[in-house]
């Protein structure tokens, strides 16, 4: 049985929201921070000790990218994926790794200045703040002329990136009025059904963040 444990309010809701979209079976762990960092037996899981993290037979897999290729590749049967043939294959490729390549660190980037308390002048943030505005840009313009990230058709891109843009907001506030159809698709999202289920079995108190 495949599980997956869950650190509430973390990376680890796109694992459960990608097992709800494909309809498998799977054991869901819930744990809960104590009270901001993951707690002594879910860091026990993984040398690295962050979410998410599944474990599948012998099987111990973290690592949000690597875990949704695996369980594409061993579960998904072709859904949520294009493969080498399709005309999105490229597009789906680089927003797949762009959420946490590029955007959720950026995230982070900032998340850490606000910490530090950062005066708005100071260079790193500044930095900062400026390429995660030109990232969002792209994405507002890239969700203008297409309904998923991938294109017409909704990926497991989206999930990478969903978390990114919604949960990573209670951690670090990010005022998205500027870009519409970023939003437009965040709306999108949480219309979705298997979303919903997911969100509601792993984090049924928190506040989504979906505008």
């Amino acid at each position: 049985m495949l599980t997956v444990h869950h650190l509430g309010q973390s990376q680890s809701e796109r694992i459960v929201w990608l097992c709800e979209e494909l309809g498998i079976p799977y054991e869901l762990k819930v744990y809960q921070r104590a009270p901001r960092l993951a707690p002594p037996e879910y860091k026990a899981l993984h040398p690295v000790g962050s979410a998410p993290v599944i474990t599948d037979g012998a099987i111990t897999l973290a690592e949000s990218g690597a875990v949704v290729e695996y369980i594409l590749a061993k579960y998904g049967e072709g859904r949520l994926a294009h493969g080498k043939d399709h005309p999105a294959f490229a597009d789906y490729l680089y927003w797949l790794h762009f959420a946490n390549g590029t955007l959720q660190p950026a995230m982070m980037r900032l998340m850490v200045t606000t910490l530090l308390q950062a005066p708005a002048d100071n260079p790193t943030r500044a930095w900062g703040e400026q390429r995660l505005a030109q990232m969002l840009q792209m994405m507002d313009q890239r969700l203008g002329a297409y309904p998923w990230l991938a294109g017409a058709e909704f990926t497991a891109a989206d999930i990478m990136a969903g978390f990114s843009l919604s949960t990573m907001r209670h951690f670090q506030p990010l005022d998205l009025a500027p870009y519409a159809h970023i939003r437009a698709w965040l709306a999108r999202i949480g219309a979705r059904p298997a979303y919903q289920r997911a969100m509601a079995k792993g984090d049924p108190d928190m506040e989504l963040l979906l505008g």
